[in-house]
């Protein structure tokens, strides 16, 4: 599937939080629960953060251009950082509400009505939130993985919620009512800190994960065995659906031009089949000129 058509399942996120809002909201309406009103505002969240998800991923979906040569695919890690910083303010929102409640508890109204609209909501995110961790993952879009995780973070938090209030109802204690909408807000306050993590790792260039690199080694040490060739100064980077690899390939002297860069054709190919979306680049290098082996180290700027 190509980036743009990714775009539909930012769409189908923002239905689903425009249908959750409005259900959510009438539980709140129907029951005066500060637990579902909390539920209701982390909705709105979900829908600011489908909204940038979906801004971004037309961004990232943009082909490289002479300002952008390695592509625009890091906006997606903009949108996940951005939806981390929503869900802390509504977590900061929701334990506001709930402090005030504490001290000046209310009565639960229409506590069956009320859950069963909730409930109607979470099944929604529950659907819709599978469907964007599984697209996610199969085109490797932290984008739509994120928002679906996010879903999900609304799922259980919406379950926990709802568990409350159905006791509220059972028991008459009113105290448990804001004590859940607490839980609710550190729960997402987890969820958003875990965002804003993944994506500043993004940002400044984390390696690929240590499985993909076993793979490119792999390659590589199959080549090295095979060919009596070496290779050190091995680099990798993550950039969304993008991974960006490169190494040195060092060969016999006598070689020709036309033998090396056929190596390197073989190898490259080798390494974008055993890891999608591999972008690999390779820099050829004598074995026998000494100089070769004064590049090894990953950092090779001069003090």
């Amino acid at each position: 599937m190509t980036r743009k058509n990714l775009t539909r399942f930012a769409w189908l996120s923002i239905a689903a939080a425009v249908a959750t809002i409005t259900l959510k909201a009438g539980a709140y309406w129907l029951t005066g629960s500060v637990g579902l009103l909390s539920d209701a505002l982390e909705s709105v969240i979900n829908l600011a953060a489908a909204t940038v998800a979906l801004l971004m991923l037309k961004l990232a979906a943009r082909p490289p251009d002479d300002d952008h040569t390695f592509g625009h695919d890091k906006a997606e890690y903009f949108a996940s950082g951005i939806e981390g910083t929503l869900i802390l303010i509504a977590a900061l929102s929701i334990g506001w509400a709930a402090i005030g409640r504490i001290f000046a508890p209310q009565p639960i109204e229409q506590v069956g009505f009320g859950l069963a609209v909730s409930f109607a909501a979470t099944a929604i995110n529950l659907v819709v939130g599978l469907i964007l961790i599984r697209a996610g993952r199969e085109n490797r879009s932290i984008t739509l993985e994120a928002d679906g995780k996010h879903l999900m973070t609304d799922v259980w938090t919406s379950v926990g919620v709802g568990v409350g209030i159905l006791i509220v109802g059972v028991t008459d204690w009113q105290i448990l009512d804001p004590i859940v909408a607490l839980l609710v807000a550190a729960n997402i306050t987890w969820a958003g800190v875990q965002l804003m993590q993944r994506s500043a790792l993004g940002l400044m260039d984390t390696a690929i994960s240590p499985e993909e690199k076993k793979l490119v080694c792999a390659v590589l040490d199959r080549y090295a065995g095979e060919r009596a060739i070496d290779y050190h100064a091995l680099r990798t980077r993550q950039s969304a659906t993008r991974t960006f690899i490169s190494m040195h390939v060092l060969v016999p002297g006598a070689w020709t031009v036309h033998e090396g860069h056929q190596l390197l054709e073989e190898i490259e190919a080798d390494i974008r089949r055993d890891v999608p979306g591999a972008v690999v680049f390779t820099h050829l290098e004598s074995l026998d000129d000494p100089a070769s082996w004064h590049d090894i180290e990953l950092d090779r700027l001069e003090g």
